[in-house]
């Protein structure tokens, strides 16, 4: 057997990713579960973003020092433009290596115990450009990885979030759960917008996500199979 995958995406950007991915990082640890995690592709990473870039948040979720070598570990592809990645790639006269980048996550996958849980957190939103052929959706499918798709709770979210649940589920990539990140002066309820988003989503689980509330997460880890 190898790892589980899951695979952090967004509806956008700037949306509460990060926020997620180390959250649930957090909650598993807690629970004993072995995770690794890898942010493989980041952008707007310079010296001075570095320690508070989102490599290091998750290197600190996961107990370890955030060194130079560890942030290379787990993001080997950084670029500093804050751009999607073929575009930023581009502003340094390079191309993103999109075989290169799958199947390094795949080894880190593969050589995982069983139980572990490798959490791969994507750049930008689900249809964001990897390469010039290549989506964040693309690599969600060829890593096979389950997504964990997460949303804001600000005006016009739910059009958004149903349209970047309809792009997952175009390629048969159905969610674990839908992330509703909660937007600072959205001026609308967040349970609100997540009731209305349920309305929508099948099966799917809609959960809240209030800024300073771990329970989210542990809600999220409940829905991990062992």
């Amino acid at each position: 057997m190898t790892a589980l995958s899951l695979f952090v995406t967004a509806s956008g950007t700037e949306i509460g990713k990060t926020y997620v991915s180390t959250g649930l990082i957090r909650a598993l640890r807690a629970r004993g579960r072995e995770v690794m995690a890898l942010k493989p592709l980041i952008t707007d990473f310079t010296d001075e973003t570095a320690p508070t870039s989102d490599t290091a948040l998750m290197l600190e979720a996961l107990g370890r020092e955030v060194t130079g070598e560890a942030m290379a570990e787990l993001s080997p592809w950084r670029y500093v433009a804050a751009l999607a990645p073929d575009m930023a790639a581009a502003r340094e006269g390079k191309a993103v290596p999109y075989d290169e980048v799958i199947a390094f996550c795949a080894r880190h996958r593969d050589a995982a115990g069983d139980g572990t849980v490798l959490i791969v957190e994507g750049a930008g939103g689900v249809l964001v450009p990897v390469d010039g052929t290549h989506t964040m959706r693309d690599f969600m499918k060829d890593l096979a990885a389950t997504p964990i798709l997460v949303v804001g709770s600000y005006l016009g979210t739910i059009s958004h979030t149903l349209t970047a649940l309809e792009a997952l589920q175009s390629r048969g990539l159905d969610p674990l759960a839908i992330m509703v990140s909660e937007t600072p002066d959205a001026g609308i309820p967040l349970q609100d917008t997540c009731d209305a988003i349920r309305r929508f989503t099948g099966d799917v689980p809609v959960i809240a996500v209030p800024r300073d509330d771990q329970d989210a997460f542990a809600r999220l880890a409940d829905l991990v199979p062992a």
